[in-house]
């Protein structure tokens, strides 16, 4: 009974989760965007990213702040979250319909990925995080925005993309899930101002992203102690992959409208922004507020970064090998080597 309602308590808190940096907390960030006019490359690697990212930063730094050993289920959370968006997010948006990819920014986004995941590497290589390294981490990223600003000077392209709001698919309005939890879409309208007042929405959709990832956490933690699994597998499968869904449906979303590159590219973005920043800042706090390092338990972790260096390095053969193109083979493969990873993760509980 303790465990149904541990899980009823994530599925409600992953929907209304969703329901609010979709609906509200995304929203306020884009007419952020607009006031400021920001260029879309730097709206999209910083505005829209934290939008996308929100979830997973707001458990990392949770997990860190929660009194005990639990900043695996951050790192978890993060790591999982990256190879759900590597592998199934990038192979939907490829199975859904073929693309062409822009070369220039995808190669851009694969060098700080992959530098983020060295870095991961380097920090988890001795079970402990030590401020150096995660100024480090903060550090690259402000290095990643420079180069998103700058990028199209070293190499020219046109970016046909767009950082405006993704229209909902219709359909969707009137789908089951919609109906069960009307109830609590009708408490959060509630909530929430009209659409014109952006500002307070943000700091109310900031509250509530916390409060919602405080319930997974604790949830995680509960789930782990009365199934007998590690802290982090639970992050690394249920959390990350919970947390990544709605990026996943407005991802399907856009590659349905002929923009799939946009939907890659986002992908990769919000997994740099994961690393660098949902892991760097998180860590920053702590140590300002401890002594001493934060130590982190490495065995769950480290095979699971390699696992997810090794998928990039998938990923970018099979753009070079189809000269930038993604289709359905290419999206049932990456999808299928996740399956595996979640049977490999599964089997060594």
């Amino acid at each position: 009974m303790v465990l149904f309602s541990l899980i009823i308590a994530l599925i409600i808190s992953f929907y209304l989760l969703a329901h609010v940096c979709d609906d509200y907390f995304v929203e306020s960030l884009d007419k952020v965007a607009k006031d400021l006019k920001m260029p879309s490359d730097v709206a999209g690697a910083t505005l829209m990213a934290i939008g996308s990212s929100a979830p997973e930063f707001f458990i990392s730094i949770i997990s860190v702040l929660k009194p005990g050993d639990y900043a695996e289920i951050g790192i978890g959370t993060i790591v999982g979250s990256a190879l759900f968006n590597l592998l199934v997010i990038i192979g939907a948006s490829a199975i859904v319909r073929n693309t062409i990819l822009t070369w220039q920014p995808v190669l851009r986004d694969s060098i700080f990925y992959s530098l983020s995941i060295v870095f991961l590497l380097w920090s988890f290589s001795d079970g402990q995080i030590t401020m150096i390294e995660a100024g480090s981490f903060i550090f690259v990223y402000i290095l990643y925005v420079v180069s998103v600003v700058n990028w199209r000077k070293i190499l020219p392209y046109k970016d046909d993309s767009q950082v405006d709001m993704i229209e909902k698919d219709k359909e969707s309005e009137s789908s089951g899930w919609t109906i069960i939890f009307k109830p609590f879409d009708f408490l959060l309208s509630k909530c929430f101002l009209s659409a014109n007042h952006y500002l307070i929405n943000f700091f109310i959709s900031i509250s509530f992203i916390g409060g919602l990832s405080w319930v997974l956490v604790e949830s995680a933690v509960m789930i782990s102690h009365v199934l007998h699994i590690p802290q982090a597998i639970i992050a690394l499968t249920v959390l990350a992959i919970g947390t990544s869904i709605p990026d996943l449906m407005s991802s399907i979303i856009v590659a349905r409208q002929g923009r799939g590159g946009m939907a890659i590219s986002n992908a990769l973005g919000s997994n740099i922004f994961d690393i660098l920043i949902g892991l760097g800042i998180p860590w920053m706090v702590i140590l300002f507020l401890t002594d001493g390092p934060l130590i982190v338990g490495k065995e769950n972790l480290i095979s699971s970064v390699i696992l997810l260096f090794a998928s990039v390095v998938v990923v970018f053969i099979i753009l070079l090998i189809r000269k930038w193109r993604l289709g359905k083979f290419s999206g049932i493969l990456l999808i299928s080597v996740y399956i595996l990873y979640l049977v490999w993760a599964i089997s060594n509980i």
